[in-house]
């Protein structure tokens, strides 16, 4: 049984009630899971416990607002249901490792210093913007959207004009690591204005470019406006394999951002999501003289 569809769902009303009381056992009643096994599924499938995932997003939310607003640390603690701002401050230094006073002041001045070198077109390390019209989108790094931490990587399409273009955000590695095996990546997403589609996409490739393995999301595509929330890509990775390539891809018009990617190898108990394109292969040559029809 796939559990990705009730956790996306579930992902998707922590998000919108990140400030509102979250206990694991309303949060599996909504998902129509006992709290024990709700956890067990939400901890093999995005990584974390629901604890943690609630607790580092609220806290994510919270590094914004000490960077991009005057609101007081206490409002702030008592807003994202901390019960006092000491107990804040403790959950605040264990992901950024400093108390958010200082954070404020010292990450603002930064913040403000890295914003100019975005203006002189900030380079993302190891990745390249690449697919059928890359000249009519951006790619980049922003601190103020971001799902853990201090950054993600976004995509926007800034001259696009119909969602026949598109464009991609990718990596690619040698595959020796992995030859042999099945492999999962993972990430977060979210997305604004998004008129094609969205969405993370793997491919392997043997040594001449031959396409072995491939999900692009087109069968679940990303649209609209959404939330940050969890998806997943799984491929095997034969043993003549080459090169392995991922990444991100917006058609269309919009923005995507996309942090805490993820690979890790799974075993064949996790169903893969390749897309076979020789289901829609005939068998032989049919109807040459176009006589019949369905």
């Amino acid at each position: 049984m796939s559990y990705s569809p009730i956790i996306q769902k579930t992902i998707e009303y922590i998000e919108t009630n990140l400030h509102e009381e979250l206990s694991l056992e309303n949060i599996a009643q909504f998902a129509g899971f006992s709290k024990y096994h709700f956890h067990r599924i939400f901890q093999k499938e995005v990584g974390v416990t629901v604890s943690e995932y609630v607790r580092y997003r609220r806290i994510a939310n919270s590094a914004n607002m000490l960077l991009y607003t005057d609101k007081k640390i206490i409002d702030i603690a008592f807003y994202y249901r901390f019960e006092t701002q000491e107990s804040f401050t403790r959950s605040f230094k264990k992901y950024y490792q400093l108390p958010p006073g200082q954070y404020r002041k010292i990450m603002g001045k930064l913040t403000l210093q890295r914003e100019d070198v975005m203006l002189k077109n900030e380079q993302l390390k190891g990745w390249k913007l690449s697919g059928s019209h890359p000249f009519n989108y951006k790619m980049g790094i922003d601190r103020e959207i971001f799902h853990k931490g201090k950054a993600s990587g976004f995509l926007k399409a800034v001259t696009v004009q119909s969602q026949a273009e598109f464009a991609t955000m990718m990596q690619q590695f040698k595959a020796e690591k992995y030859l042999g095996k099945r492999i999962k990546l993972s990430g977060f997403i979210k997305s604004k204005g998004v008129d094609g589609f969205c969405g993370v996409w793997m491919r392997v490739d043997d040594a001449l470019g031959d396409v072995l393995q491939f999900d692009n999301m087109s069968d679940r595509p990303i649209v609209g406006d959404t939330e940050w929330n969890h998806y997943y890509i799984v491929l095997d990775v034969p043993k003549n394999s080459a090169v392995i390539s991922f990444g991100v891809l917006l058609s269309g018009k919009g923005q995507v951002w996309i942090d805490e990617l993820k690979f890790e190898e799974v075993d064949e108990r996790t169903p893969t999501t390749n897309i076979d394109f020789t289901v829609d292969l005939l068998d032989e040559p049919t109807n040459l003289s176009f006589e019949e029809w369905e």
